[in-house]
């Protein structure tokens, strides 16, 4: 079966219909993610359709993942009308006013969606200076809050919830210097296209610091390689735990395996350490022995585990710091208030 943008395109216009007409609730449906970029979808053959579904009263979950075959599954959030605030927070909002700012409308009830986006889109506010600072500062500041939950742990060892709490800090240190230049990074592809995005701060060394606070300077691409199939057999052990995260699934380990696979053959391999750790980690965090052995090991080699984790918190701390001088530079050019006088 040759599958394309379109074909993909057309399956979730198919399911929105299908979802509209088994519930009332739904006040909007839009495709965001790849599907409505200008990139190529696929990576490693693969790709996933990202649809929204607004409802008008609490959905009764809030994401489900839908296999299609192998290589091609739904990922379909479920938002409460509520969670759209005015069109001015969601102008600093970064990832719902990205996620509103220029989707494909599949399905709309009483002007909804068209009355929000036409808000937030209004003149040129959305890109304005303030903006798109605000959107970077909240991100800096949830890493921040990690940073800080980190470099409290007192002596205490480290396990796989820390070590996910630091990757959770370290991805939204990395988007909110990607968000100066457009809107969050994909998860699969957030190390291969982070340097495109931080080559534009003209600050080249957040592309080396970002790598090695992953420890991807302790590792060659072989080592990845090598540590796939016990991340495969942890990842799968993981999915048939009702405790996991969703992103867990059964449906999505062609998702990642062969992403992952393609990002190692290609100019970027060490892109493929991000997906990797962080869900070999969400599978962990739900696993007990043999499973956790090899992910051990892998981290001790990151020096994401043990003595040198403290270390990386540390960079982190520096690495955070070197973001809010870049945000507070561009605010004084602009004019604005700075971290300082906040």
């Amino acid at each position: 079966m040759r599958v394309t943008r379109q074909s993909l395109i057309r399956i979730a216009k198919e399911t929105t219909q299908e979802r509209v007409y088994n519930d009332r609730t739904i006040v909007a449906v839009y495709l965001t993610g790849s599907l409505v970029g200008e990139a190529d979808p696929m990576l490693g053959g693969t790709a996933d359709i990202d649809l929204v579904l607004v409802h008008d009263s609490q959905p009764g979950l809030t994401r489900q993942i839908v296999r299609l075959t192998p290589d091609f599954h739904l990922d379909i959030r479920h938002r409460h009308a509520s969670e759209f605030k005015s069109s001015r927070e969601l102008r600093t909002d970064p990832v719902l006013g990205w996620e509103l700012y220029d989707p494909m409308l599949l399905y709309e009830r009483e002007n909804f969606f068209q009355f929000l986006q036409a808000g937030l889109r209004a003149g040129s506010e959305f890109h304005a200076p303030e903006s798109m600072l605000a959107r970077c500062r909240s991100l800096e500041s949830n890493a921040r809050r990690g940073w800080i939950e980190l470099a409290d742990l007192g002596g205490q060892e480290p396990g796989a919830r820390e070590v996910m709490r630091f990757l959770e800090a370290v991805g939204e240190a990395a988007n909110s210097i990607a968000e100066l230049s457009g809107g969050p990074l994909a998860e699969r592809r957030l190390l291969s296209d982070f340097p495109a995005r931080a080559l534009v701060t003209e600050h080249p060394e957040f592309i080396a610091n970002l790598f090695n606070l992953l420890g991807a300077n302790q590792v060659e691409s072989s080592a990845l390689a090598s540590w796939l199939e016990p991340w495969k057999a942890a990842f799968l052990a993981a999915s048939e735990r009702s405790n996991v995260d969703v992103r867990i699934h059964a449906a999505r380990m062609n998702y990642y395996e062969k992403a992952i696979r393609a990002l190692l053959e290609g100019e970027t391999p060490l892109g493929g350490l991000w997906p990797l750790i962080l869900t070999w980690t969400l599978a962990v965090i739900v696993l007990d022995e043999p499973f956790r052995g090899p992910w051990d090991e892998a981290c001790h080699q990151l020096g994401l585990l043990g003595p040198a984790f403290s270390e990386h918190i540390a960079d982190l701390d520096k690495y955070l710091d070197e973001i809010e001088v870049h945000l507070d530079e561009i605010a004084a050019t602009n004019g604005l208030e700075t971290s300082t006088s906040l």
